[in-house]
């Protein structure tokens, strides 16, 4: 079994399927990101002594940015949905029970979720830390240097912030919609000409209702 940083790499027949999936549809950036989050995830996890499934929160991890691939490029809902439907289909076409397979739907549908995902269970608590320590830097300073740098020799992060945002842009600007109240509406805002982002007051004043 592969480690890095200590951390092992799942390497049942559901594991590396889902690592061949991802690998082969997500291309090289998201698939060392979704490598990134599973391990920064369970450093985090060992740090704050979380129990969590390694297998679930792995497929969690890898699936978790399916949704901004172009096989979702026509969707007109959030790219975390498509990506938590892929994963809860995969989980559930390999047999694992339907309340298994929820949790990986909602880790990856809450990933952009800022605190509610650390209130829930360990994997989606973890998946979103790793998200979180890898795209914004918060918790960078949980993990060592030298865990870092392992992880990082493994799956390293050329020009990362501005290709990250680059596959954000790509994978949203076609339903802006969707931003409606969540991060990625500042991406399209930075990135996307004419993009304006929806306003919870003005949807409140200019509902039908008459007070």
């Amino acid at each position: 079994m592969e480690h890095i940083a200590d951390i092992a790499i799942p390497d049942s027949t559901l594991a590396r399927e889902a690592t061949e999936l991802v690998r082969d549809t997500a291309g090289e950036l998201l698939f060392d990101h979704s490598r990134r989050v599973y391990l920064f995830g369970a450093l985090q996890g060992a740090r704050r002594g979380l129990g969590y499934d390694p297998e679930l929160l792995y497929v969690a991890a890898m699936f978790h940015d399916l949704g901004l691939t172009p096989r979702h490029q026509d969707s007109r809902q959030r790219f975390e949905i498509d990506g938590a439907d892929d994963a809860r289909a995969f989980l559930r076409g390999h047999g694992i029970p339907a309340e298994r397979a929820d949790i990986a739907w909602a880790a990856i549908a809450l990933h952009t979720t800022p605190e509610i995902p650390a209130h829930m269970a360990p994997e989606i608590a973890l998946v979103t830390a790793g998200v979180e320590l890898d795209v914004l830097g918060i918790g960078y300073d949980d993990v060592t240097e030298e865990q870092r740098a392992a992880v990082i020799r493994a799956h390293p992060r050329p020009d990362f912030k501005r290709r990250i945002l680059a596959a954000f842009t790509d994978g949203i600007a076609r339903r802006p919609d969707t931003t409606f109240g969540n991060v990625k509406a500042d991406v399209l805002e930075h990135f996307s000409p004419g993009f304006r982002r929806g306003d919870f007051v003005e949807v409140i004043l200019d509902s039908p209702w008459a007070a």
